[in-house]
């Protein structure tokens, strides 16, 4: 059996196209592969060719159309494998697994609509990712599967597909969900833990200003930023991230779109802390149930506590200068100096090479610290000149870009879609 998993993106480049198919016509068919692509695209930057961008040409959001030719991209690479796998007489016994991450970024092109809140969030538009299994082993082909999977659940599922049977099942966070997925069976996985983060839990944050005791019953502190799922609950406490419903500019939507924008920030949020919403019945987080049914926030925060007592203090040291890629040729990697092997003599030239790296890396931490001021510097200058033009020209700028200006997420969510838009 083999297992072909794509992550992210499309082989955009030959180089990357042509290793792919390289590594499928020379495996042996007799045994087992599994190849895995972790790819940048659909993902920002927005870049993608100039043929792709030409057949949406009459989308309006620059930041849509690019992102809509990127997966038209994606869409021809993956195509390209299947066909390669074809050719190599692998097709028949392989399982096909793409896996994204998270949900798409709203204001970088991506679109959650209905569900609510997008990337960096915990609401169903951040946290729900869509996904497919293709393949001539499944028992119930062109079905939608609402089985509650997570990607720790991938694991054990190829393993079992792959006929292992003796790996320790109890000390993985995973399930062999393939049951489910290919015959429609009950799902193993009936809860999902998706985050703990005591880190966000910071003075001046939604969480900070919501009384401890309240709807916590002693058992755990609600201005700590978590989310969980068990069976058709979900629980979310703390800051988990902007809630809003955002649209796209296109979409019809009774009363216009101005009823749905920014609907999130015009209810009475300062103090709230704890949200419960039954997902099954209601996938866009729009009924808060957490005043209606006490006892089940109950629940789910003890299983909160229970989950955390296991949980490792996180370590979060501070920025560094000298790991700015442009430092290093333009790549990610080790900026601390490497250790030298040793032998004798070799102890008073390691004395000399670090004197000269103190002495470089002084200089670079300079000039990476201005770096760091000027790229802060000349970001604002970009948004308060796109806010202007926006104010300007309103006909020439869609309502998602210029939401990109005034988003209270951050400067994450603000960087890339406000660059494109003053390049273009």
């Amino acid at each position: 059996m083999n297992a072909l998993g794509a992550h992210w993106g499309p082989i955009q480049d030959g180089g990357r196209a042509a290793t792919v198919k390289e590594i499928l016509r020379s495996h042996d068919p007799s045994k087992p592969l599994f190849l895995y692509l972790s790819l940048q695209a659909v993902h920002t930057p927005l870049q993608a060719p100039e043929r792709f961008l030409h057949a949406y040409h009459s989308v309006e959001n620059p930041a849509r159309r690019h992102y809509a030719a990127m997966l038209s991209c994606l869409d021809q690479g993956l195509g390209e494998v299947v066909q390669e796998l074809r050719s190599a007489g692998l097709y028949q016994n392989t399982v096909l697994v793409y896996s994204s991450d998270n949900g798409g970024q709203p204001l970088s092109g991506g679109s959650n609509w209905p569900l609510r809140g997008g990337k960096g969030t915990y609401w169903e538009g951040g946290v729900r990712a869509v996904g497919f299994v293709h393949s001539t082993l499944l028992k119930r082909k062109g079905a939608v599967s609402w089985a509650l999977i997570h990607v720790s659940d991938w694991y054990p599922t190829l393993l079992g597909l792959a006929g292992v049977s003796h790996y320790h099942s109890r000390y993985l966070d995973g399930h062999d969900v393939w049951g489910a997925i290919s015959e429609g069976l009950p799902c193993p996985r009936t809860e999902i833990l998706f985050n703990i983060d005591p880190v966000s839990k910071r003075p001046g944050g939604v969480g900070q200003k919501a009384p401890m005791t309240l709807h916590s019953f002693g058992v755990w502190d609600t201005a700590v930023r978590a989310a969980i799922r068990v069976g058709e609950w979900k629980l979310l406490t703390g800051n988990v991230g902007d809630g809003d419903w955002i649209l796209l500019q296109r979409t019809r939507m009774p009363g216009g779109l101005e009823r749905w924008q920014g609907l999130e920030k015009r209810r009475d949020q300062q103090r709230k802390s704890v949200w419960l919403f039954n997902i099954t019945s209601d996938p866009y987080e729009r009924a808060d149930l957490a005043e209606a049914r006490p006892e089940v926030v109950k629940h789910l925060l003890a299983r909160l506590a229970e989950y955390n007592q296991t949980a490792v203090e996180p370590r979060n040291p501070p920025d560094d200068p000298m790991a700015d890629p442009q430092l290093h040729g333009g790549a990610w990697g080790p900026w601390l100096g490497l250790e030298g092997e040793g032998g004798e003599g070799a102890e008073e030239d390691m004395k000399v090479e670090r004197k000269v790296k103190v002495k470089h890396c002084k200089v670079c931490k300079l000039k990476a610290l201005f770096k760091k001021g000027l790229a802060v510097a000349v970001k604002k200058m970009k948004q308060e000149r796109l806010l202007a033009a926006a104010f300007r020209e309103r006909s020439q700028v869609d309502p998602i870009s210029l939401l990109c200006s005034l988003h209270p997420c951050g400067q994450q969510v603000m960087e890339d879609p406000v660059s494109m838009v003053i390049e273009r």
